[in-house]
């Protein structure tokens, strides 16, 4: 039986006039009426929406957190898998001979930003702090909560969420999205990742399903990650002087909730509208700058060497346990007080949580990765894409948290940091190392994290709303209307604020989980169709069958 070509053309109707012009008409109108609905729900039935999601939430996490668990660990090993395999990992991510469009450096920078952005901010010194109080360990009694003994295992377990898991899952779309779209020359499209499993059939209606259930995906993936920031943003205006945004409990109010989002979205869809090559490029510039000057303040004048001894021995511990913590799940035997619940609870916060987070931010990172990949090899693509960024997010935690836990057990701070919200801890940080020095200099470094967390928020978001609009435009990467950038930078601020009012960041996080679920499954997928086009190239490079499609090469900048 003769071997045929790959498939290099998968038309996606759109319409070429009126108000959906260049649109996929059905999975625009489809996605708007889900996020749209569920921005209602939230924001005039809170209750009943917050009492309906927290049940969906607990059954998920009783019957999924396996799958959560393995399928993250799954595209660690697919991802592995590819590099070390000698026909996929030298594979040109566009066409033989071509070049990367981007140096080095701006190309992990770009990665950097796209997949950690706030992040780094909020949970660089909140989870350290967190874990150092409970863990696993300390749970089971095998480390002290909040002494000497239990640092290791706080990062181990930082490390387990913010390494090689995390940038797996962006690292499997950004590879399937590129393969596709740079070799094959399909769509820049969720749907033509999956192209060697459904074929022609993805023009209809299974393509738009799958591209609906990216969008819904990558609007609650970016709603978590504006959520965390929203409350962090607030905790630092108070901090530099803005007054009645909290409570006297130190509360983010409703107020401070719709002045905030007021606030990053309006200045992230100005810079959508602006485009890539200005707003979002600029914003990204003065990202990379602050980052530098803030993590080298940790590094000179923090817990230089207690950051150094866990940055070695945090990686040592990971990557040793690495295989215990990809596969272990906890489940509850009923008793809430008993060991095995609380481990089952704490797995389900924390890891399952990050794994679906990471899930729905897929689409948005791993479209964007996969654009500014084109022209290097699979095998550089993981290395570059898993290994460098998640050095940098451990550089950030020890050094940041690091000086956070050493502040609590050696420098006086007395839980003053430890028992801050999780969003103020790094300006509770800073103002006790600042203050007895200079209010001036306290308050200044104060005003420079709100800047670093405003410009992370707005690139953040108006990235996102690019990305659904290309997805939308059936893989269209060129302008598009004002109208549509207005209403999905509306209708992201308006699910943030909808749920942060109807139940807080818990409320978006149970959102989030529920609508990862489905996208997981295009996930896995995507891994069985990218081994099977890769091994078909194979076959059809023996065979002498072109497995290229003719395109045009871009000029590298």
């Amino acid at each position: 039986m003769a071997i045929e070509p790959p498939l290099s053309d998968l038309p996606i109707k759109t319409a070429d006039r009126g108000f959906y012009r260049g649109f996929s008409v059905d999975v625009t109108v489809a996605s708007k009426i889900i996020i749209g609905s569920l921005v209602v729900w939230a924001i005039f039935w809170p209750i009943q929406s917050g009492r309906v999601l927290n049940g969906l939430n607990g059954y998920i996490l009783q019957n999924f957190a396996s799958w959560y668990v393995w399928v993250v660990t799954m595209f660690v090993l697919v991802c592995i898998g590819l590099a070390m395999w000698p026909a996929a990992g030298r594979l040109n991510l566009g066409q033989d001979g071509e070049g990367p469009e981007f140096s080095n450096f701006s190309w992990f920078s770009m990665m950097f930003g796209a997949g950690i952005g706030v992040g780094m901010l909020t949970w660089a010194v909140a989870e350290p702090v967190t874990h150092f109080g409970t863990n696993p360990e300390v749970i089971q009694g095998l480390t002290t909560g909040g002494a000497a003994d239990n640092v290791r295992m706080a990062y181990k377990w930082s490390f387990l969420h913010w390494g090689l898991g995390a940038w797996a899952c962006y690292a499997i779309a950004g590879l399937a999205l590129a393969f596709f779209s740079y070799r094959r020359g399909l769509p820049l499209t969720i749907r033509s990742s999956l192209t060697p499993l459904f074929g022609k059939s993805l023009s209809g209606r299974l393509g738009h399903v799958i591209d609906i259930v990216a969008v819904v995906a990558t609007i609650l993936g970016v709603a978590q990650t504006l959520g965390f920031g929203v409350e962090q943003f607030v905790a630092g205006l108070t901090r530099i002087g803005i007054g009645g945004l909290t409570n006297a409990e130190g509360a983010t109010t409703t107020f401070g909730i719709i002045v905030a989002i007021v606030v990053i979205m309006g200045a992230s869809t100005l810079s959508a509208l602006s485009g890539v090559g200005k707003g979002i490029k600029w914003l990204s510039n003065i990202n990379m700058v602050l980052s530098i000057v803030l993590l080298s303040f940790f590094i000179l004048f923090g817990a230089t060497f207690f950051g150094a001894k866990a940055m070695i021995l945090g990686l040592w511990d990971y990557l040793i346990a690495m295989p215990d913590m990809s596969f272990r799940i906890w489940s509850s035997d009923g008793d809430p007080e008993s060991v095995v619940s609380k481990l089952a609870a704490w797995q389900g916060g924390w890891s399952v949580f990050y794994w679906a987070w990471w899930i729905a931010f897929a689409p948005f990172v791993g479209l964007f990765l996969a654009r500014i990949s084109r022209g290097r090899s699979i095998r550089e693509f993981v290395l570059g894409a898993m290994i460098v960024p998640a050095l940098m997010c451990f550089v950030w935690f020890t050094w940041a948290g690091g000086t956070a836990i050493d502040l609590e057990l050696n420098g006086g701070a007395n839980g003053l940091i430890y028992d801050a919200p999780n969003g103020d801890k790094i300006f509770a940080m800073t103002t006790f190392m600042l203050t007895p020095i200079s209010e001036l200099l306290s308050w200044m470094m104060a005003f420079l994290i709100v800047v670093l967390l405003m410009t992370f928020l707005v690139t953040s978001a108006d990235s996102a709303v690019l990305i659904v609009n290309t997805i939308n435009a059936a893989g269209d990467e060129g302008p598009k209307a004002r109208p549509h950038i207005l209403f999905w930078g509306t209708a992201l601020g308006a699910v943030v604020a909808g749920l942060l009012i109807s139940g807080g960041t818990s409320a978006i996080q149970t959102a989030m989980v529920i609508g990862a679920l489905p996208f997981s499954i295009v996930m896995v997928l995507m891994c069985v169709a990218l081994v099977k086009a890769i091994w078909n190239d194979g076959r059809r490079a023996a065979a002498g069958v072109p497995t290229l499609a003719p395109t045009t090469i871009p000029a590298a900048e």
